[in-house]
């Protein structure tokens, strides 16, 4: 192991990260040895835990890969689609890569990303088939899965028995239905992040799945998300927060918890949180008031949860050590390992990470209801999009039909403009 895990600290600028990659994969043909470079995120949060992990990971392959030098270098996740964008410019880039679903579909669209089916297709039914799915793109399968993620609700007891509500409210009806006990009470029902920043994916989306809708037609050359289950969800929505069930600071709340609303206590209930998120309340909150649920049910019982898969780039030229490397990780030792130390789920039906406590064995049993969300190469610029309409919606300045109908048009043009 020639090169340990590093940490880049600082955004580049898309030229200087063309040009430290410029070095990448410049070897005449395809070889089983050689250098692999990995572009990692922190997936562990601890960054002890973290750097401890992936040092183990490259000197457990290299043992077992003699003549290949692994160098796994961590990224942030701000701004990381900009400095893939960049990176893929001119041909360049890591060997191998880490990406979520909806990353996928722009990456095959522009040539940057090689597909991995023969790497997966030896064990392919050990795989959860909707993994698979949501890192497939044209059926052809461009990530190996290595972990998967689940939101679900989280409640907080105290507050809940404060209002005299002893049943957590599991579907739309029963939060309706809980939201004027919560109020005379004096705590908001739901929290929302309805930040520009905030990705769809833990906000609206959840709510339009859930409701029966979808974001884009099936084709994927329209938006949907203005049917009859979008509106559904958006006037639900905002009828909440008009009647103060979601907190005015939801506004502005990008998908933090610990010094938002629900983490100071203000609200009863979140219902996009992750495992960490249920660490994080805790420590304010005590053990003993924190629930974990199933997630929210509409007409459907629907939670967001995706996986996380090693992609390979189209440029490498040393394909074959990459595809050995995707290989090594997908492995149920590996899978185990990695979930035990991220507190992630597994993506393989025959590798379960061991709960570790009670709130983790609710966050598995609530993986059977993950929707990874509709990949399209214009996901991100759709949600910025509808993201603003959302806001027009909730602050009373369009009607949610008004609001999903422009976000629509918006979407329906750049949509047509991108085939």
């Amino acid at each position: 192991m020639k090169t340990s895990v590093s940490r880049i600290l600082a955004p580049l600028t898309a030229f200087a990260v063309a040009a430290t990659l410029a070095a990448c994969g410049d070897s005449s043909e395809s070889s089983s040895t050689g250098s692999v470079t990995v572009w990692m995120y922190p997936v562990i949060a601890d960054e002890q835990a973290n750097t401890a992990y992936w040092a183990q990971v490259e000197k457990d392959f290299e043992a077992a890969n003699s003549g290949t030098d692994l160098k796994v270098e961590q990224q942030p996740w701000a701004n990381r689609d900009q400095k893939l964008a960049a990176a893929f410019s001119g041909g360049k880039g890591p060997d191998v890569l880490l990406l979520g679903p909806d990353q996928i579909p722009q990456y095959v669209k522009n040539g940057s990303l090689a597909p991995v089916d023969k790497v997966v297709e030896p064990v392919k039914s050990s795989f959860l088939p909707g993994a698979l799915t949501a890192l497939t793109t044209d059926g052809k399968l461009y990530a190996a899965p290595i972990y998967h993620t689940i939101t679900t609700t989280l409640y907080n007891k105290k507050l809940l028995d404060k209002a005299g509500i002893t049943t957590p409210p599991q579907t739309w009806d029963e939060i309706k239905a809980a939201a004027p006990k919560l109020k005379a009470a004096g705590v908001a029902t739901l929290d929302y992040s309805a930040s520009p920043e905030a990705t769809l994916n833990l906000n609206f989306y959840p709510l339009l799945w859930q409701a029966g809708g979808s974001v884009f037609s099936a084709d994927g050359k329209k938006a949907a998300f203005n049917e009859p289950a979008g509106v559904e969800a958006l006037t639900f929505l905002t009828s909440l927060y008009s009647e103060g069930a979601i907190p005015k600071s939801g506004l502005t709340n990008g998908n933090v918890i610990a010094d938002q609303a629900l983490g100071k206590q203000q609200v009863a209930m979140g219902f996009t949180n992750t495992p960490a998120d249920a660490k994080t309340v805790t420590t304010t909150w005590g053990a003993g008031n924190v629930v974990v649920g199933m997630p929210l049910e509409g007409k459907k019982r629907v939670g967001f949860g995706l996986p996380g898969g090693l992609a390979v780039n189209a440029a490498s030229k040393n394909i074959e050590a990459a595809e050995k490397f995707l290989t090594f990780m997908i492995e149920p030792k590996q899978v185990v390992a990695l979930g035990t130390a991220s507190g992630f789920l597994s993506p393989r039906t025959d590798a379960k990470v061991p709960a570790k406590d009670a709130q983790a064995e609710k966050f598995a049993d609530a993986l059977q209801y993950a929707f990874p969300g509709e990949p399209n190469p214009a996901a991100r610029q759709v949600m910025s999009l509808l993201a603003a309409e959302i806001q027009a919606a909730l602050t009373g300045k369009k009607t949610p039909q008004q609001a999903l109908d422009d976000g629509a048009k918006a979407a329906d043009d750049l949509l047509s403009r991108q085939r």
